[in-house]
């Protein structure tokens, strides 16, 4: 076990994925139009709603939590022309993104049912008893009884339950959309969000032919050390592992390779698990082969993104294979736009390499997990500075007690480990550096 300052905290709320990238006018029965807007979640459709409902929306928000929700785009009482409607959705996107920011609000009850109604009235499909298969990483699955209107993160609850994943473990991990293609791979599409509703999406996404998947959410592969004294979770983090050995996503020495198989074969799971730590991309979420730019433009690449870095093995067009890792310490933002190409999207992220800033694109319909992992990856990292200062300050008042120089000195190293946790860590967050940019003149 790491030790109790080592866990987790609360992580920090960040940006969702929300855009809007369509918004159709309609006639109403009386004759009079209105303006339905498109809300897309990590590039997919979660649902359909007109101003006035959000608007609502954002009234019933401010009675919960007051000045602490962002301000709501205003009402034009004359025609609109293209612009303001541009304007309009554009504000409203802009909103979305920035509501999500406060924990407090996204697990609020009114933030939930207005997503809960959303998704049920604009896919259709009414609050009953129904049955929903969750896919475990060795290819079985369990069946839930459940309703259609149950949250992920509801669904999440009973899943662990009827596992016996200890309560205080579940954060540990998360569902995930997950597709078998005809080639045999398995792709990793999306992260079901803890306020989605998994029944509805999974029959909104019917042409993607995906299923609900179960897996561990952290990209630290230390944290499995918290989770192998529970003998659901351990089994849950072995099946992942053995997983990512059969599909080739790690890459074990011939020497860690004959070990595994022996530990495998002897049904060692807790020294297995130890010893796949050691292997090169263990933990790592591995993305389906995309087209990047570096370090020559066209390029194919395979991207692996965990333990604080973006590994891209890039094949070049000498059929040479270069592999680079890109350090999240050195990356200070990062953008997703639509291509409008068959779903491509455009992932570029800003990385300081020798003093100078560059922009790294890669093309890839993976864009927003690749998101998600960087900020999984930028939030255990705050909560690992954050444990880290109370400790420091501990260790610096023992200092104090025997003297005055090593308080002085002890002091410098709080000031540097503030310096640089907050010159890395909270620069995402600012204006000019944010999270992602959903461009519409792109869409």
């Amino acid at each position: 076990m790491l030790p109790p300052e080592a866990e987790p905290g609360p992580a920090p709320a960040m940006k969702l994925h929300f855009s809007i990238p369509a918004a159709e006018e309609l006639r109403e029965g009386h004759g009079g139009r209105y303006v339905l807007y498109s809300l897309f979640l990590e590039g997919f459709l979660l649902g359909k709603a007109r101003y006035r409902q959000l608007h609502r929306w954002d009234e019933q928000l401010r009675q919960v939590f007051g000045s602490a929700v962002p301000a709501f785009p205003p009402k034009f009482y004359l025609a609109m022309t293209q612009s303001m409607a541009d304007e309009r959705r554009s504000q409203l996107e802009q909103y979305l993104q920035k509501v999500t920011l406060d924990a407090n609000i996204t697990k609020s009850e009114v933030f939930i049912n207005f997503f809960r109604k959303l998704q049920l009235a604009t896919f259709k499909i009414q609050t009953q008893r129904a049955f929903l298969d969750v896919y475990l990483a060795d290819g079985s699955n369990i069946t839930l009884d459940i309703q259609t209107s149950d949250t992920a993160e509801r669904i999440l609850q009973v899943t662990s339950c009827k596992m016996g994943i200890a309560r205080e473990l579940i954060k540990y991990f998360s569902f995930f959309f997950i597709q078998d293609r005809d080639d045999g791979a398995l792709s990793v599409v999306k992260k079901v969000a803890e306020f989605e509703l998994p029944y509805v999406s999974l029959q909104s996404m019917k042409e993607l032919d995906c299923k609900l998947g179960i897996r561990k959410w952290y990209m630290d592969p230390s944290l499995d050390t918290l989770l192998t004294d529970c003998k659901a979770s351990m089994n849950l983090l072995y099946m992942q592992a053995i997983q990512e050995v059969k599909r080739n996503w790690i890459k074990p020495t011939e020497g860690q390779m004959q070990e595994l198989e022996f530990l495998q074969k002897n049904r060692n799971k807790a020294k297995f698990l130890e010893k796949i730590r050691e292997v090169q991309f263990y933990g790592y979420v591995r993305l389906d082969p995309c087209i990047c730019d570096y370090p020559e433009v066209g390029c194919s690449a395979e991207i692996y993104a965990g333990n604080n870095e973006i590994n891209c093995c890039i094949k070049l067009p000498t059929n040479q294979t270069k592999e680079v890792s890109f350090k999240i310490n050195r990356l200070r933002s990062w953008q997703v736009t639509f291509l409008g190409e068959e779903g491509t999207l455009e992932f570029r992220f800003e990385y300081n390499d020798s003093g100078t800033w560059e922009w790294i694109i890669l093309y890839t319909k993976q864009a927003f997990l690749l998101s998600s992992c960087l900020k999984k990856m930028i939030s255990e990292q705050m909560i690992k500075e954050t444990n880290k200062v109370p400790e420091m300050e501990t260790e610096m008042l023992e200092s104090m007690k025997n003297s005055k120089k090593s308080s002085i000195q002890q002091k410098q190293v709080v000031h540097s480990s503030f310096i640089s946790r907050k010159r890395f860590l909270v620069r995402p967050n600012e204006e000019d550096c944010v999270f992602e940019k959903i461009r519409e003149e792109d869409l």
